[in-house]
């Protein structure tokens, strides 16, 4: 069955708006349920591991379910080679579905919680150490992703994905925003999950470079993909897998 890429990109754009609507969400009701900084952090990460695989495998068939500029980015430059990644016309598409959809969510979640739909956050994230931890919290979540095709496991993604992007939340000091779709949208609430506009910019500087680092870790483990991968290459405008920046 062939997907129009209308129907793709507004896939990304519904996965994208979902994903963030889970975000700004959880945020909002984890400060109104406990004042404990780390309740409201596990309420937040342990809401977004569980929705994420839901809403991988419900945009997956459609899109690739990609949510992120990052992977679109990295799936395009690796498959460019013999043309099994996304198209020049397909990420022009894509990405700026995947801002608006981020935003859209914004406005949603901020309307469920009876805040103004938009608000420019005040939660300053500007230090060294967060962006590092941004540029560690992308590198593995682009590796994972691309390790993943190059095994030709992808439809392991949705749990994997979900877990690893949980566990981010705990591991990495600027608790893994990793996709700068999502982080624009962040902008948008002044909430707990929210981020300042000015600090902005460094963010996704940060995970452009994490994205590069964890194509490449990824690649140097996995230089071709594997037997078993072949089935998940691109082949015309066929119905995409789940997360898969296409093995080059």
């Amino acid at each position: 069955m062939t997907t129009g890429i209308g129907r793709r990109a507004f896939a990304e754009f519904l996965g994208t708006g979902l994903l963030v609507a889970v975000v700004i969400g959880s945020g909002v009701m984890a400060v109104r349920v406990s004042q404990d900084a780390g309740i409201q952090l596990l309420a937040n990460s342990a809401a977004t591991a569980a929705a994420l695989p839901v809403i991988i495998i419900v945009a997956g068939p459609v899109s690739g379910a990609h949510l992120n500029p990052v992977v679109s980015l990295v799936d395009w430059l690796l498959g460019r080679r013999d043309r099994t990644g996304l198209t020049g016309r397909e990420v022009v598409a894509y990405l700026p579905s995947q801002v608006a959809g981020g935003v859209a969510g914004t406005v949603l979640a901020n309307l469920m919680f009876a805040l103004p739909p938009v608000t420019a956050s005040t939660h300053q994230r500007s230090a060294p150490s967060l962006w590092l931890g941004e540029v560690v919290a992308t590198a593995g979540l682009v590796a994972l992703i691309v390790a993943l095709a190059r095994q030709g496991r992808a439809r392991l993604a949705p749990p994997l994905v979900g877990a690893y992007i949980g566990a981010a939340y705990w591991f990495t000091s600027s608790t893994s925003f990793a996709n700068p779709a999502v982080t624009i949208a962040r902008g948008f609430s002044d909430t707990f999950a929210g981020i300042a506009p000015a600090s902005i910019p460094a963010f996704l500087a940060a995970q452009l470079l994490g994205a590069v680092l964890g194509a490449v870790i990824a690649v140097v483990l996995y230089p071709a993909p594997g037997p078993a991968a072949a089935p998940d290459a691109r082949q015309g405008d066929q119905d995409h897998d789940v997360v898969v920046p296409h093995p080059s």
